[in-house]
């Protein structure tokens, strides 16, 4: 169980004046459910439009709602773009290069993002990384008229700098900002409406083509996708920097309050020292996006026509906002954290065998040569024996989000210092992204599309077994303030909890 702050009848603080550095006297997974303490400027004031709450601005449930929709506009479009195979173009050639160049940029720049986010700050890491998105659809819009490969990859390379900041942001963000408690709901809530705008983004292609049996899309799919990424990259302004954001019992988040250039990078190495542990998360990490290249461009692109792909793109992304649920809030239940780990370490490798399993099943019927010779007729949503595979589309889409859930949830349950944090997420996306870039590739190079069915299976399968002894291990039931205060310049009496208060008829622990 997670330390609580000791009071007294009245609700007052009963021992942390005495003795604030014991372990029981402050909150560190305080509930979100009430207000924050009394208000010292607008952004602390909580609002209510008739039975509707608004939470107070600079709170941890509203900023992470603003992160949730800038990727719901910048990586929501981009997902639904890429969903479409090859980018929405008629060959995945193209789409394959551009998105080398883009992970392997962002595999480099992920890595050391944790530097960037804590020694610029949250916001402006966050505002950068949107604009890159604008600029990718845009190449794409470029193609459709000049077929001119170089802008795509250059796009592709320069998202991948945008990418790895925007991500690294994100992570800090969804992992540090909520109470221990709440880590797994705040993790599902952030990916249901990022997955939302992926969903939205495919009905957008799917709407436009619906009549259309063509092999690309249209440019006024493009010119939506475009306007909708500039909006979320305007958005990114409108957070407050980390330092402000301030929890329902008044805890703040740890940080480092005088971050410069060489404290950050010497804090990217010092944090691979204290938890070395974490690299048994990497293989997980490597196959977070192993994936996508397989099931967006030799299952989607190579058996379907372009409104079918659209329709698949609608199943798959909002099978990941269940996933995402189901996941997120199981991993929030009342049961102790270190048993919460196990049983989804075992949920994981069950449905990785299930699902991956039916997805063997369906390769088997189709190769790559078969697929791309000419007057191949792919399949539409009328043609008999469509339900099977669309099935397994929605299961991969479910499947994708329960991983990426519990990775998250695994690397916030190893910590609660947001500068920490900031790196575990820039490791996370730096080797997923590098583990995507060599999977584009692999697919750019033609091979077997059942040799990428297994190497998906077996590195998904293999990085469970890996991870096993960090989940058994290193996962604890709750992580003392002490020990994450160590890795900032703060003191515990800048973060800690600075009342108890009642909320909606429920006293917050």
């Amino acid at each position: 169980m997670a330390t609580t702050l000791a009071t007294e009848k009245g609700g007052a603080l009963a021992t942390a004046n005495a003795n604030p550095h014991s372990p029981g006297d402050y909150v560190h997974d305080a509930g979100e459910a009430g207000q924050p303490p009394a208000a010292r400027a607008w952004m602390y004031r909580p609002h209510r439009i008739g039975p509707i709450k608004i939470p107070a601005y600079a709170s941890p449930p509203f900023q992470l709602g603003l992160v949730a929709f800038v990727c719901f506009l910048c990586p929501g479009m981009f997902n639904a773009v890429n969903g479409l195979g090859g980018g929405g173009q008629f060959s995945a050639t193209t789409s394959n290069n551009s998105n080398v160049a883009l992970y392997s940029t962002f595999s480099v720049v992920g890595f050391f993002a944790g530097t960037f986010a804590n020694r610029m700050g949250i916001k402006l890491t966050l505002s950068l990384g949107g604009i890159g998105y604008f600029i990718y659809i845009a190449s794409y819009l470029s193609y459709n008229h000049n077929q001119n490969a170089g802008f795509p990859i250059f796009a592709g390379a320069l998202l991948g700098v945008c990418a790895g900041l925007l991500w690294c942001a994100q992570g800090a963000i969804m992992m540090s900002y909520p109470p221990e408690a709440s880590k797994g709901r705040y993790i599902s809530w952030f990916w249901m409406i990022f997955n939302l705008g992926a969903v939205l983004g495919s009905l957008i292609p799917l709407g436009q083509n619906i009549n259309s049996a063509s092999g690309t899309v249209n440019d006024g799919t493009y010119i939506g996708f475009m306007v909708l990424t500039f909006i979320g990259a305007a958005l990114a302004w409108c957070l407050v920097d980390a330092r402000h954001v301030q929890r329902a019992d008044g805890s703040h988040v740890v940080l480092m309050k005088h971050p410069t250039w060489q404290s950050e990078f010497i804090g990217l190495y010092e944090t691979l020292k204290i938890d070395t542990w974490v690299i048994f998360l990497f293989p997980m990490f490597l196959a977070s996006n192993w994936f996508y290249t397989y099931q967006f461009n030799d299952v989607n692109l190579a058996k379907f026509n372009v409104r079918t792909r659209a329709l698949n793109g609608v199943l798959y992304w909002s099978s990941q906002i269940g996933g995402a649920y189901c996941f997120g809030y199981a991993l929030d239940s009342r049961v102790r954290r270190s048993i919460r780990a196990k049983g989804a370490w075992a949920a994981l490798f069950v449905i990785t065998m299930a699902i991956w399993g039916g997805g063997y099943a369906w390769q088997k019927q189709y190769t790559r040569p078969e697929v791309s010779a000419k007057g191949y007729a792919k399949m539409d949503w009328t043609t008999s024996g469509y339900v099977g595979p669309m099935f397994l589309y929605m299961f991969y889409g479910f499947y994708d989000a329960a991983w990426q859930t519990c990775v998250y949830w695994f690397m916030g349950a190893l910590t609660n210092n947001g500068r920490k944090l900031a790196n575990f997420a820039g490791f996370y996306k730096g080797i997923q992204s590098a583990g995507a870039a060599i999977m584009f590739r692999i697919d750019a190079l033609q091979a077997p599309y059942m040799s990428e069915f297994a190497s998906c299976w077996g590195l998904l399968a293999g990085s469970l077994l890996i991870a096993l002894p960090l989940i058994l291990m290193k996962v604890r039931d709750t992580v003392p303030l002490e020990e994450d205060i160590k890795f900032s310049d703060e003191t515990i009496e800048e973060v800690m909890p600075t009342l108890t208060h009642e909320a909606d008829g429920e006293k917050v622990h």
